[in-house]
C-alpha cells in the first residue's frame, strides 16, 4: 500500500492549477493555498494520504467555480516529516504569497510551523496534527482532527459505557507525544470513571522486543490493553502479545488505522488483532451521502480506499472554502474570524471550534472482525 500511494503522489502535479496570478489576499486571478505534508520519508504514507484528499477537494472546488469566483492554486511542499524541512518549506510558501495554509500533518512539524504561521497571521488548518498545544492560545491556527487527550477521554468512556469492561492495562510509547497524550488522558478519565488501570508499561520508539512489558501485563490479567501508537508499532506488538499468552482485547486511537494493510493479508497476524476496537475520524461504511460520494470520488481518482487522513485532508479544503465564502474575502483576519464561528458539516462529521480552535465533534469507533474494519458506533463526548 505504501509504495502504491507514494507512486500516486510522486507522479501527480505538485500544483493543482497553473502558475501565475494571485498575490496575497487574493489580489490576482487565483487564490493561493499552501500545503505542507511529508511526501517522502518514514511517515510519507500519512502525508500522501492526507494531501491526496486535499488535492481531490480543490479539484472539485475548482471544477465548480472555485472560491469567491476565483480558481484555487494549491502549492504543495514536501517536508519529509522533519521540523527543519517543514519550517523551510513554510518560508517558501510565504514567499509565494499564500492566502492560507493547509498542513502540516504529523504533530512535531505542525507545532513548529504553527509558531511561524501565528506570527504571520496566516489562517492555518492542520487536517491531522493531534498534539494538544498546536492550537492552544493561537488565534489563527485550527485543526480538523480531534486532539490526543480528546481521544483518550472518549476511549475511557467507551470502555465503561459500551464495552462494560473495568480492568485495563496501558502500554505506551514514551518517545511519542502522541502516545503519551492519549495515554495520560485515558488514565485520568478511567480513574475518574472508577475503572481499574491494573498496570502501565512503556517502551521506546526504536524498541522491537516487547516480551518484558507483555509479561508484566499478563501477570495482571486485564480485560483490555490500550496501545496508543501507530499501526507499524502495533504490527510488532500484537503478535508478540499473543505469543506471550496475552488474551486481552486491544483498544486504541486513530493511529491504528492501517493495521490490516500492514499485515498484508497474513491470516495468523490478522487474528492477533481480532476484536480490537479503535477510534477513528470516519468509516467508509457510513451510509451518509456525503461520505459515500467522497469514497467513490477518491477511489475513482486514486484507485485505492481513502484513509481517515484522506478524509481529514478533504474536509480541511472544504472548511477553508466555507470560511472564505462566509467572510466574503480572503483577507486573513476576516477568514480567521469566520473559522471561529463556523458550523461545518464534513465527511468526518459536523464540527465547530472551542476557545482553542479545537473541533468539538463525535468520534467513530471501528472494530476489527474477520480481517476487516467494521463500523461499530459513533461516540458523542457529552
Amino acid at each position: 500500500m505504501r509504495k502504491k500511494i507514494l507512486a500516486t503522489v510522486m507522479a501527480g502535479a505538485m500544483i493543482l492549477s497553473g502558475c501565475g496570478g494571485a498575490g496575497s489576499n487574493g489580489g490576482g486571478d487565483k487564490i493561493k493555498v499552501g500545503g505542507l505534508a511529508p511526501l517522502t520519508g518514514k511517515v510519507a504514507i500519512y502525508g500522501v494520504s492526507a494531501s491526496n484528499g486535499t488535492k481531490l477537494a480543490f479539484e472539485e472546488i475548482n471544477a465548480n467555480g472555485g472560491i469567491l469566483g476565483k480558481q484555487v492554486e494549491f502549492i504543495l511542499e514536501d517536508e519529509k516529516g522533519e521540523v527543519v524541512d517543514a519550517k523551510n518549506a513554510y518560508g517558501k510558501l510565504v514567499s509565494e504569497g499564500i492566502d492560507a495554509l493547509i498542513g502540516d500533518i504529523t504533530s512535531g512539524p505542525t507545532y513548529a510551523v504553527a509558531e511561524d504561521a501565528e506570527a504571520d497571521g496566516i489562517p492555518m488548518i492542520t487536517p491531522t496534527g493531534t498534539q494538544f498545544n498546536i492550537t492552544e492560545g493561537r488565534t489563527n491556527i485550527f485543526r480538523v482532527c480531534y486532539t490526543d487527550p480528546y481521544q483518550g477521554e472518549v476511549l475511557a468512556k467507551y470502555m465503561k459505557n459500551n464495552l462494560k469492561k473495568t480492568k485495563v492495562a496501558v502500554m505506551k510509547n514514551t518517545s511519542s507525544d502522541y502516545s503519551n497524550g492519549v495515554a495520560q488522558k485515558f488514565e485520568e478519565e478511567a480513574k475518574a470513571l472508577g475503572l481499574d488501570v491494573v498496570v502501565t508499561v512503556s517502551y521506546g520508539d526504536e524498541d522491537k522486543d516487547f516480551k518484558a512489558q507483555l509479561a508484566q501485563i499478563n501477570e495482571k490479567k486485564p480485560e483490555l490493553i490500550l496501545i496508543p501508537d501507530y499501526y507499524e508499532k502495533i504490527a510488532l506488538i500484537a503478535p508478540q502479545a499473543r505469543e506471550a499468552g496475552v488474551e486481552a482485547k486491544f483498544i486504541g486511537p486513530d493511529g491504528w488505522d492501517g493495521i490490516l494493510q500492514q499485515f498484508g493479508g497474513d491470516e495468523a497476524s490478522l487474528k492477533t488483532v481480532e476484536g480490537a476496537v479503535f477510534a477513528n475520524h470516519y468509516s467508509q461504511a457510513d451510509k451518509a451521502e456525503k461520505v459515500q460520494n467522497f469514497v467513490k470520488a477518491y477511489k475513482d481518482k486514486y484507485n485505492e480506499d481513502p484513509t481517515a487522513f484522506s478524509a481529514l485532508g478533504y474536509d480541511a479544503a472544504y472548511l477553508l472554502k466555507e470560511a472564505m465564502e462566509k467572510a466574503g474575502t480572503t483577507d486573513k483576519a476576516k477568514v480567521v474570524e469566520a473559522l471561529k464561528g463556523i458550523d461545518f458539516d464534513g465527511v468526518t462529521g459536523r464540527l465547530k471550534f472551542d476557545d482553542n480552535n479545537n473541533p468539538i465533534k463525535d468520534i467513530t469507533i471501528i472494530k476489527i472482525e474477520n480481517g476487516d474494519y467494521i463500523f461499530d458506533s459513533v461516540v458523542n463526548n457529552d
